[in-house]
């Protein structure tokens, strides 16, 4: 009994995870819309319905929103070239080739996006009943898309999606764990001989951080998503600029991070016998790795921080955490070139180390996150003015109507 019960109470556990999310969410509105097209369409079983339920409800209301639009229109545009088809041709192996053809060319000029091919299967679907049913069974499709779509858009509207932003915090913060652990590894591994094998799997660890950064994006996108057109957002714009430059800002220094792991199992090609850098080098070197640790891990907790004290105290943590860096890297700099001085064998590779670092500290700082930030909110909002000037427009009225509101007020 432990076994059957165990998935379940695992299922309703994991309820606000994305895909359960879905699937329960797709479920029911595929089942309301099909009780819904068996009032109203003529079809015996119209599971066209809860079809295109399946394909418009998605996890967020902006998908669901952008995917019904497209949904509903490969399917008319199907239909009306089966109709014009059925007048003038029966359907025979060339006249099928020809719709098909023809509904894949014009799917891509109306813009169905991924519902290309759903044009021609509506064209198809009604070209192959009989003539005289042509009419009927084309409208029918029709009604029964248009129910599914508005059903699924209805639902997510009714029953607003979760917003996706706590899963997306997390991944950022699991990237940036990880980061941090590496981070602290080549922190030991820089204080004493270091074989290639093990600089080697270093750099390895640092690669496959490429995909963690992949599975990342893919969260944000669906946050991002979550938040457009959300009522229950208010700062729907700035939450995405957040999480979006944060992100960027470690992708870059993983890129930055691998380049650091490729040097340093360079660094051990040549010293085999001996240690990577000299004793004190080292440890200064150490305390630099596990303050760049700290600071990657405090960047991770400020960017996904929403409630503004705890974002003051992580920014806090962040500018301590660059400041120690800096000292490190002072230290580190001026023993580097001493060694140098005395043994300039592979001089390069320390001064391709230092830069590394450098980089990293500049991608965490905190000023430049602040630029970044206004920069990317200007940048989206000449974009949005120039791609919706009515609406700017209109938002100015209105501000303006409001501001001699007040100022009549004002002097009463």
């Amino acid at each position: 009994m432990r076994d059957v019960t165990d998935p379940l109470l695992d299922l309703v556990r994991r309820h606000t995870e994305p895909v359960v999310a879905q699937t329960l969410r797709s479920t029911v509105a595929a089942v309301i819309s099909y009780v819904v097209a068996l009032l109203l369409s003529s079809e015996p079983a119209p599971l066209t319905a809860p079809l295109t339920a399946l394909l418009v409800v998605q996890v967020t209301l902006y998908t669901t929103l952008t995917t019904g639009v497209r949904r509903v229109n490969s399917v008319v545009v199907g239909v009306v070239i089966a109709i014009g088809f059925s007048a003038l041709v029966g359907l025979t192996w060339w006249s099928l080739g020809l719709i098909i053809l023809a509904s894949l060319v014009v799917g891509r000029f109306v813009r169905a996006g991924e519902f290309v091919p759903e044009v021609a299967i509506s064209a198809m679907l009604v070209l192959g009943v009989t003539t005289t049913q042509v009419a009927a069974t084309a409208w029918d499709r029709v009604l029964e898309t248009l129910i599914g779509a508005i059903v699924g858009l209805l639902f997510n509207v009714l029953f607003v999606p979760p917003v996706w932003v706590q899963p997306a915090g997390e991944a950022i913060e699991g990237l940036a764990g990880r980061m941090h652990d590496l981070l602290l590894g080549l922190g030991q591994q820089v204080r004493g001989r270091t074989t290639v094998p093990e600089a080697a799997e270093r750099l390895h660890q640092a690669r496959r951080l490429d995909h963690d950064i992949v599975q990342v994006d893919a969260a944000l996108r669906r946050a991002e998503d979550s938040l457009r057109l959300n009522p229950r957002v208010k700062e729907g714009r700035l939450s995405r600029v957040v999480l979006r430059t944060g992100l960027d800002a470690l992708e870059i220094s993983a890129v930055v991070l691998r380049t650091a792991c490729r040097t340093l199992t360079d660094l051990a090609k040549v010293r085999t016998d001996e240690p990577l850098f000299a004793p004190e080098t080292g440890e200064a070197l150490h305390e630099l790795f596990g303050h760049l640790a700290r600071a990657v891990e405090s960047f991770a907790v400020l960017i996904t921080t929403q409630v503004s004290t705890s974002a003051e105290e992580a920014e806090q943590r962040l500018v301590r955490a660059l400041a120690a860096s800096r000292a490190s890297r002072e230290v580190v700099a001026h023993l580097l070139l001493d060694g140098v001085r005395e043994h300039p064998r592979q001089w390069q590779l320390h001064g391709a180390l230092l830069t590394e670092i450098d980089r990293i500290l500049d991608e965490l700082d905190v000023e430049k996150r602040s630029q970044r930030l206004v920069e990317e909110l200007d940048g989206k909002t000449g974009a949005q003015r120039e791609k919706y000037p009515l609406v700017d427009r209109a938002r100015a009225r209105l501000r303006i109507t409001r501001s001699v509101a007040d100022s009549s007020v004002d002097t009463r």
